[in-house]
């Protein structure tokens, strides 16, 4: 399934740290960062996940929800989560069904050798669940100041 920007984004099911079955479609009338990274605890993915967290009450003023996916199981997002002091839900996509959607679920090679894992992505979505922004095979750095920028510009 192809994800194109202008059109609705992938509806998805599944488990949040809290326990609860979360849907895209219970975020209407929100804008969704939706950002998938490769595995908790990571050194990248921690950094990705602080700079979000920093920048949570300016994109909360901007009617903005973030929501992160890996296919880590909600226990190990549990303690991410309270090890750093995250203020937004992490989904655990352990079927990796909500990254298949997104196409972020990819082959991918580290010295010589290949495997399936996640293409860290951000996914800006809006009020009325459409796709508005992609970001692909993201770097970490100035990544959150990006998307901030991009929702303030865009969507507020």
């Amino acid at each position: 399934m192809a994800v194109e920007v202008g059109q609705p984004a992938p509806e998805f099911t599944s488990v949040a740290n809290n326990g609860e079955e979360v849907r895209l479609s219970d975020f209407r009338g929100k804008n969704v960062v939706l950002y998938f990274y490769p595995k908790d605890m990571t050194p990248g993915c921690t950094t990705e996940a602080c700079d979000f967290r920093d920048r949570s009450e300016d994109f909360e003023g901007l009617d903005t929800v973030i929501i992160g996916v890996s296919p880590d199981p909600v226990e190990k997002h549990k303690k991410f989560i309270e090890k750093h002091n995250l203020p937004f839900l992490l989904l655990a996509d352990e079927d990796k069904s909500v990254a298949e959607a997104y196409d972020v679920w990819k082959l991918k090679k580290n010295f010589g050798k290949e495997y399936m894992g996640i293409e860290r992505s951000t996914f800006v979505i809006d009020k009325e669940g459409k796709l508005v922004k992609e970001w692909r095979k993201v770097r970490v750095k100035n990544h959150v100041e990006e998307a901030l920028t991009f929702v303030k510009e865009n969507l507020s």
